[in-house]
């Protein structure tokens, strides 16, 4: 039997080793899901918008939820509106929000911003089973092209039947 170095080892065993593939970052998985292509770091998203997407404070299903680079989240981030409660309550779809590379369907998110424009919410984190406990700063919505923001009651200072109902069925993150 031939003795057979351990640099030489080593080296087969990475070269013999399947690709490890990356974890999905929000940006992309928000690119595919969305008729929203733009690139780069999330919170890059709210100015690249402008002029080739309309942006606002008021959701619409299909449209992108941009969040501001914050201490927590320096490269900002990025969630898909897949359904609209009501005035605070909408269900997103993203990656790598609860765990690095984990895709989440109806994650829901709360307005917790004092003036009802969406610019702070909270975020269901599924470690906890429960909203997050820190408010994220957000930008505010780019919508999809020939999108409309969605109609909203205005008087909702809590979490309304619609929304009870609309939560009831969903599945559990994990």
């Amino acid at each position: 039997m031939k003795f057979v170095p351990a640099i030489a080892l080593t080296a087969l065993a990475l070269v013999t080793q399947p690709a490890m593939a990356r974890p999905l970052q929000c940006a992309p998985y928000a690119r595919e899901h969305s008729a929203i292509d733009l690139h780069g770091n999330a919170a890059t998203w709210w100015g690249q918008a402008e002029g080739s997407y309309a942006r606002g404070n008021t959701p619409a299903t299909g449209s992108v939820l941009v969040f501001k680079a914050t201490g927590a989240m320096p490269v900002g981030h990025v969630a898909v509106v897949s359904k609209i409660v009501d005035d605070r309550h909408v269900v997103l779809n993203h990656a790598n929000w609860s765990r690095p590379g984990m895709i989440e369907k109806s994650a829901m998110a709360e307005d917790v911003s004092a003036k009802g424009d969406w610019s702070s919410v909270r975020v269901w984190y599924a470690p906890t089973q429960s909203l997050g406990l820190r408010a994220s700063p957000t930008f505010g919505f780019i919508y999809a092209p020939g999108a409309e923001a969605g109609t909203l009651a205005t008087e909702t200072t809590k979490p309304s039947d619609t929304f009870l109902t609309a939560f009831a069925d969903l599945p559990k993150q994990g």
